[in-house]
């Protein structure tokens, strides 16, 4: 398919209001470019391959709106069709009426027209079979080389929201995980996302495993990569919500009942998460922490300690820290 794209320059305390009445004359689906710093709720929700702090905010915010070139080459807009002339004169239409009464800044608008798109396998290009020390990790698009068939292999296949194991920090969270695993191991995985750590875990022999995650969509992800690693639905459990502040998900999930913790998370949502997370774990337990830029190292082994755990091990990867823990 081809695409018309209308890609306006604004500001970024414009944008809300710009995408509202953009919809309203039909055009949908607004892709967002600025540098705005994440907030705190959007930080809490990144659970996997964290990367690190962005450029510095100037305020200047573009907004994308695609819409889809037929065949005869017009475009449809809220069923009818128009071409993209029409619509370039009522997007700047409305944002000058928008002027009147707010700043939208330089408010320009250009139009180009992409190349054929599909939204839902173009990002397969850029994700390739990697390895992580033996094992092999290889997307479903791919086969597996000769060389390699005596490797451990995980299948995943991370979609466009979740880690692929690419990261350090999930790196440095298997490596620990290795260590620890033992066939009678519970395993509880905080922030799941496509389930990586937790069916790696099940593939290094743990006995079982439940996951949490506040994004809904990570029970499909999880379930899909399961059955391309042969982990059956019994040994697997996914939750969603808050383990940090409900309380139903934290009965749900169990008291002293976990081997092993492990939570590739930042290091500002470890810190209200391990005097939550110390209940869940058996005494003798092992906690595993990674996403930890390497200036929150002390923020987040001074947690740990305040939670009444040892310190066990400090592990790096490049910027990134792991810290594993054990509950006495």
């Amino acid at each position: 398919m081809k695409w018309v794209k209308f890609r306006v320059k604004t500001i970024t305390e414009a944008e809300d209001i710009i995408i509202s009445t953009l919809y309203d004359i039909g055009l949908e689906g607004a892709q967002i470019e600025d540098k705005v710093p994440l907030t705190a709720l959007e930080k809490e929700q990144m659970f996997v391959d964290i990367l690190p702090e962005g450029p510095e905010d100037d305020g200047i915010a573009y907004l994308s709106f695609f819409v889809e070139k037929k065949e005869d080459g017009s475009l449809e807009v809220q069923g009818e069709s128009v071409d993209a002339e029409t619509i370039l004169a009522r997007v700047e239409a409305e944002l000058e009426d928008l002027r009147d009464f707010m700043d939208i800044g330089e408010g320009s608008v250009t139009v180009d027209e992409t190349e054929d798109i599909d939204w839902i396998n173009n990002w397969k290009q850029y994700f390739h079979q990697f390895y992580i020390d033996d094992i092999l990790v290889i997307p479903s698009w791919e086969d597996i080389k000769s060389e390699d068939t005596d490797r451990m292999v995980l299948h995943i296949d991370p979609g466009t929201a979740f880690g692929t194991g690419m990261h350090e920090t999930t790196q440095l969270c298997i490596r620990q995980l290795r260590k620890y695993i033992t066939p009678e191991t519970e395993l509880l995985d905080v922030g799941t996302g496509s389930g990586i750590l937790a069916i790696l875990s099940l593939m290094f022999g743990a006995k079982h495993a439940v996951g949490t995650d506040l994004d809904i969509c990570a029970i499909e992800a999880v379930a899909q990569n399961c059955e391309a690693n042969g982990i059956a639905p019994e040994q697997f459990e996914m939750m969603i919500g808050n383990i940090i502040t409900d309380k139903e998900v934290q009965d749900k999930v169990g008291y002293e009942c976990y081997d092993i913790v492990v939570a590739n998370i930042l290091a500002d949502v470890l810190v209200p998460l391990t005097p939550v997370i110390v209940n869940q774990l058996k005494k003798g337990g092992i906690y595993i922490t990674s996403g930890i830029i390497d200036d929150k190292e002390q923020t987040v082994v001074d947690a740990v300690k305040a939670a009444g755990l040892t310190v066990l091990e400090v592990t790096y990867q490049g910027e990134w820290v792991s810290v594993t823990a054990k509950k006495e």
